[in-house]
């Protein structure tokens, strides 16, 4: 235990052995509905769900160890939210690339993060996207997401004269939809731990009184994970056209993945008095690791989890509470026909909720600045009409720098903007 204690930093005081291994408990709860929404959502795009249910578990766990041994931060990790749902509806079933094509971007798109964060490129980056831009795009996957959600349930269906309209409410698969999300804002505004999990199994069992469900047991042997390790294509991800895709994969992630790392460190009370966060180069370096290593295993983009704030917040201060989040992701590896058993109505009430939170962002828009939320504007409206998070974000680009330009604000545009506009304008023109 002594050990233990001094490699995680643990002095007895600030926090123990036991508090975070419950703040590790804690956390998985509240992401564990992922091994449940992910092999949903990649399964559309023609993977095999018990692979994906395997590659999403261990692409969590390694990511998690990974953050807790080697950055020593309680930071989880899992494939993200948005990210899923632009590698199904957006590169597979919407511009009609192979799920191994998109595994391949999945991968390049680590490699490239890993690059930036090892030659300290990442805060360049950062620092040179508007914070406006940033928000607008987290918002936009929020709505992208909340779309998806609404037509997975029925919901929403196709309509010839209006494209969209509003489903036969009165049937099953919208009313647990609608149930399910209820449940799950009732059950998180009361703080009870693990909501959203609650929500789908809740969701799953009255499907399986109902018959609209059929029992196929609990607990297992893992599934093969054959069917989609080592299968991405690398090589057809250089595709030309695939440029975007790749951006939108790595950019995302790693707007992301910094603002999780800072909101969980700065609740822990990790940042020092100059902003910093220890170890965020290895933080960093453990996100994109687990990036590459999913897409080896069969699965899209892994990023850091917001929902770490909860196991913070029972308090978790060290990498320990990570590395119990971990071994939770691996044990879960043995419940797949219990995620097999999940029907798509059951974790779209869980999609409707995170978008909720993505729109979150919004609150912090200047919209009396026209130039600054004309901008978030057409990503948030058109990256779900275009069922494309690249393309919102592309849209988000060239409208920022327009409207600056209108306006003669030549100086809010940065080299970066710049560059981004006219590699994401030619790509819209020329492709």
């Amino acid at each position: 235990m002594n050990a233990i204690e001094r490699y995680f930093g643990i002095d007895g005081d600030n926090t123990t052995i036991k508090t975070e291994i419950l703040a590790g408990i804690t956390t998985f709860l509240t992401m564990a509905y992922i091994i449940f929404v992910n092999p949903s959502i990649l399964a559309e795009a023609g993977m095999d769900r018990g692979a994906v249910f395997v590659a999403t578990c261990l692409a969590a766990a390694i990511g998690c160890f990974i953050m807790g041994i080697y950055a020593r931060l309680p930071v989880a990790l899992a494939p993200g939210m948005g990210l899923n749902a632009f590698f199904t509806y957006g590169v597979v079933l919407g511009m009609g690339y192979t799920w191994q094509t998109a595994l391949g971007a999945v991968f390049l798109s680590g490699i490239i993060f890993i690059l930036l964060s090892l030659f300290k490129i990442r805060e360049w980056i950062i620092n040179a996207i508007p914070t406006s831009l940033k928000q607008g795009i987290v918002a936009g996957i929020g709505a992208f997401l909340a779309f998806i959600a609404l037509q997975s349930s029925g919901v929403i269906v196709s309509q010839e004269a209006t494209l969209v309209t509003l489903g036969d409410m009165k049937s099953f698969s919208p009313m647990m939809a609608a149930l399910g999300f209820f449940v799950i804002i009732g059950l998180v505004y009361k703080k009870v731990p693990g909501a959203v999990t609650i929500g789908i199994l809740l969701i799953t069992i009255i499907s399986l009184l109902t018959g609209h469900t059929e029992f196929a047991g609990i607990m297992s042997a893992p599934p093969s994970v054959a069917p989609t390790l080592m299968q991405l294509d690398i090589a057809g991800a250089f595709d030309v056209a695939m440029i975007s895709v790749i951006f939108a994969f790595l950019f995302v992630d790693l707007f992301d993945t910094t603002g999780s790392l800072v909101g969980i460190a700065s609740k822990a009370g990790l940042v020092d008095k100059n902003g910093n966060i220890p170890n965020m180069d290895k933080a960093l370096l453990a996100d994109s690791t687990a990036t590459v290593a999913g897409a080896v295993l069969g699965t899209s983009s892994t990023t850091s989890y917001i929902e770490s704030a909860s196991g913070v917040a029972s308090g978790g201060r060290t990498g320990l509470m990570a590395v119990t989040v971990g071994v939770l992701f691996v044990l879960s590896i043995f419940f797949a026909p219990l995620a097999g058993m999940i029907p798509a109505y059951a974790t779209a009430g869980a999609i409707f909720y995170v978008s909720v939170l993505m729109l979150f962002t919004l609150k912090d828009i200047n919209w009396e600045d026209l130039t600054e939320s004309a901008p978030v504007a057409v990503v948030l409206l058109l990256t779900p009409l275009t069922y494309s998070i690249a393309d919102g974000i592309a849209l988000g680009f060239i409208t920022y720098t327009a409207v600056k330009l209108m306006t003669g604000k030549f100086s809010d545009i940065t080299i970066a903007v710049w560059v981004l506009t006219i590699v994401l304008l030619a790509k819209i023109v020329l492709l």
